[in-house]
């Protein structure tokens, strides 16, 4: 067995050998990455040592904490008996079928299918074919255009970063591809101007019937959002806004597709994020909390309006990966489920730390540099502000986030900034007393803004 390098030479070797992902690697380099070694429950361990709370599990999807030895035992079980093997040529997998029998359980009466992929974004590139192929089978080859949002996050894809509405990631690799079109988001602090949120949520909703209008509903095949923005901030939407998009969507007859990737698996105090906002979607996109991250797996939930389409007029899908149902993610997942379930975590998150969540979060308010903190579940965005009076934003929004998080890092807790917003979504299992912490240190990191005076302003 050959000997591992000392955790010190990590750093070294890493910026030798590794592109990481959404890094300026030079950057990177220069500084030196830090070298995750362990995690329990809700916090991790550097090389050094070091303990850090991750409010952020991971990246949105630990959801029943680290350290979880039962997960790692079905999947050392599952690799004992059948390590992999393909669910294509009409084979199938015990994992992979009791999976999707499981996450069904959970769906309500509207989605029974699920077609296992191993990403999010391989979930996005596969409810965007599915769409199109639907319409093509129902006789409307030309209902091929998708509508979404700005500032939305679908995935790294060609198609996925595409639906995603953010310009940095337009601007490599010549996208967004052809097909596919924005709206704005619905965010209230930044956008609203005078109008209340319930306004502001009818009048950005009702953007998606002007585009449909201007496009021509014959050519729009979906329209795709997710429950809550995630990467883009937060963005929790005013509650005006689901009933009219899904209504908008109903009367001009083209699919909704939730994107459940962040708020499935209950991150909202549901099961699925559209549970919480109460609307039907057609396709829905889920990967993350799926299996808390311990192994990649993600699929897209399908309706019975869609999968009867395919099951019955359709004929050969040509579309699938390797991994489909990988039977030891498959595993992993199943007893992740178990967990959530019989822990009994999305209630907690509903009846339990969730509302203390909402309150400690919502304390931060109180703050001279906080213009907003809002949160659902166990999800929060925290609106940095120039001047909380007029909801001005400071001039350099990405430094302000970036100086808040960073010194929220050197204190122990790890949260994730976007532009001026800070963002939260710990482990569906996080105490009491750690959501107390994870207040108290963002309320230092805060403290420390307060007190760079104008500098920033």
């Amino acid at each position: 067995m050959t000997d591992m390098p000392p955790l010190s030479n990590l750093a070294a070797i890493d910026a030798a050998h590794h592109l990481h992902p959404f890094s300026d690697m030079k950057q990177l380099n220069a500084k030196g990455a830090r070298v995750i070694q362990r995690a329990e429950g809700v916090h991790i361990y550097d090389s050094t040592g070091r303990k850090y709370l991750d409010a952020f599990a991971g990246l949105w999807c630990v959801n029943v904490g680290y350290g979880r030895k039962s997960i790692a035992d079905a999947a050392y079980r599952q690799m004992q008996e059948l390590p992999y093997y393909n669910t294509f040529f009409g084979t199938t997998t015990e994992p992979a079928a009791l999976l999707a029998q499981k996450i069904a359980s959970h769906t309500g009466e509207n989605l029974k299918r699920v077609f296992f992929t191993n990403s999010g974004s391989e979930a996005t590139d596969t409810w965007f074919r599915m769409a199109r192929v639907y319409w093509k089978a129902l006789g409307k080859p030309e209902k091929t255009l998708v509508i979404a949002r700005k500032n939305a996050y679908h995935g790294s894809t060609v198609a996925g970063a595409s639906l995603g509405g953010m310009k940095l990631m337009h601007e490599q690799g010549n996208l967004p591809i052809e097909g596919i079109h924005h709206i704005n988001q619905p965010y209230w602090y930044a956008e609203g101007g005078d109008l209340t949120p319930a306004e502001f949520g009818l009048k950005v909703a009702r953007e998606l019937e002007a585009k449909i209008d201007e496009l021509g509903e014959d050519r729009v095949a979906a329209f795709v959002a997710e429950p809550i923005q995630g990467a883009g901030g937060v963005i929790i939407p005013p509650d005006t806004y689901w009933p009219e998009i899904a209504s908008i969507c109903k009367a001009r007859n083209i699919l909704l597709v939730s994107d459940e990737v962040i708020c499935g698996f209950g991150r909202l105090g549901t099961w699925f994020g559209h549970q919480h906002f109460g609307f039907e979607p057609d396709l829905a996109p889920i990967a993350k909390g799926l299996s808390s991250g311990y192994l990649p797996i993600g699929g897209v939930l399908v309706s019975d309006r869609v999968a009867d389409v395919m099951v019955e007029e359709l004929g050969d899908f040509y579309h699938g990966f390797t991994y489909s149902g990988h039977p030891v993610c498959a595993a992993a997942a199943l007893e992740n489920i178990r967990i959530i379930e019989e822990e009994g975590l999305v209630e907690r998150v509903r009846d339990d730390i969730g509302p203390y969540f909402a309150a400690a979060w919502k304390s931060l308010e109180d703050h001279a540099v906080v213009g907003q903190a809002e949160s659902t579940g166990l999800i929060g965005g925290l609106q940095l502000a120039a001047d909380k009076s007029t909801r001005r934003r400071y001039a350099k929004p990405d430094d302000i986030g970036t100086l808040v998080r960073n010194h929220c890092v050197e204190n122990g807790l790890i949260l994730r900034a976007t532009a001026d917003r800070m963002l939260a979504s710990p482990a569906l299992t996080i105490s009491r007393s750690e959501v107390d912490e994870v207040i108290e240190k963002l309320r230092a990191a805060l403290d420390h803004l307060r007190d760079m005076g104008k500098d920033f302003a």
